[in-house]
């Protein structure tokens, strides 16, 4: 009788646990309230040519030809105004359009979601990338295979099996996503121990030990002290190929 009491109350106990898991809106579906832009070239706060902006409930990076001729370099990401440490983040993407002229080959079809990162205002003017942990999302070409959910290190380190990764960036072993579909990523990070990468429900990628140390990847550099990087903004990338977000959501897992 114990044992399948102890069942009964191991199955409702999880149900439970399920329905009041309380996940935090972090993009509304009206405006970009909660977040700040920063854009290479320009202070944080200002969203140069409307790049980024919510149409039909999506938040979409656009790149109007009256004010991106060219790309010219001027990367862009929006930061939540709010810092996390241990979450479940869930996040909806899909590439649409063409890449903006003069965009870096590799930036075709290429965005992500900067875990821990520095806040906008700590930023150079001219600064490329925060200092952050990158979940980078990468889209097919229709024919060639690319893994998407792949890390990469923006004035970071991490471990793989316990080994000191010193290249900028780690491919995942997710399946290739061509075309304009959306694809949904959910990743756990647990302050500076653990992150899983989770794509369509498969576990792609872990890491652990993150630590930052505000030089390599970052240009110019940040003079932020080598230690264990615990917690940070989260923020979206535009790096010259239009995307568009249509969920960002956070479970709190502190």
């Amino acid at each position: 009788m114990l044992f399948f009491a102890g069942m009964l109350c191991l199955l409702g106990c999880k149900s439970a646990a399920k329905q009041s898991e309380e996940w935090i809106q972090l993009f509304n579906g009206k405006d970009l309230t909660g977040w700040t832009v920063k854009i290479r070239g320009y202070p944080a706060g200002e969203n140069y040519g409307n790049t980024f902006r919510v149409e039909d409930g999506v938040m979409k990076v656009v790149y109007d030809p009256e004010y991106y001729e060219t790309f010219d370099n001027r990367f862009g990401h929006i930061f939540t105004h709010e810092t996390f440490s241990s979450y479940k983040l869930r996040v909806e993407y899909r590439f649409v359009g063409e890449q903006v002229s003069r965009g870096p080959g590799w930036a075709y079809r290429n965005s992500g979601v900067m875990l821990h990162a520095q806040s906008p205002e700590s930023m150079h003017l001219d600064q490329d990338f925060p200092v952050s942990i990158e979940a980078q999302f990468l889209g097919g070409d229709g024919t060639r295979e690319r893994t998407t959910g792949n890390v990469c290190t923006p004035g970071t380190n991490i471990h793989i099996n316990g080994e000191l990764v010193t290249s900028h960036c780690t491919n995942s072993t997710s399946r290739t996503f061509h075309g304009d579909q959306w694809v949904t990523i959910e990743i756990i990070v647990l302050a500076d121990s653990i992150v899983h990468h989770i794509i369509e429900g498969d576990t792609i990628l872990t890491y652990t030990n993150l630590i930052q140390n505000g030089r390599r990847g970052v240009n110019p550099a940040v003079d932020i002290p080598v230690g264990p990087l615990r917690s940070g903004h989260i923020a979206l990338q535009s790096e010259s190929h239009p995307v568009e977000f249509r969920k960002v959501e956070l479970l709190r897992l502190d």
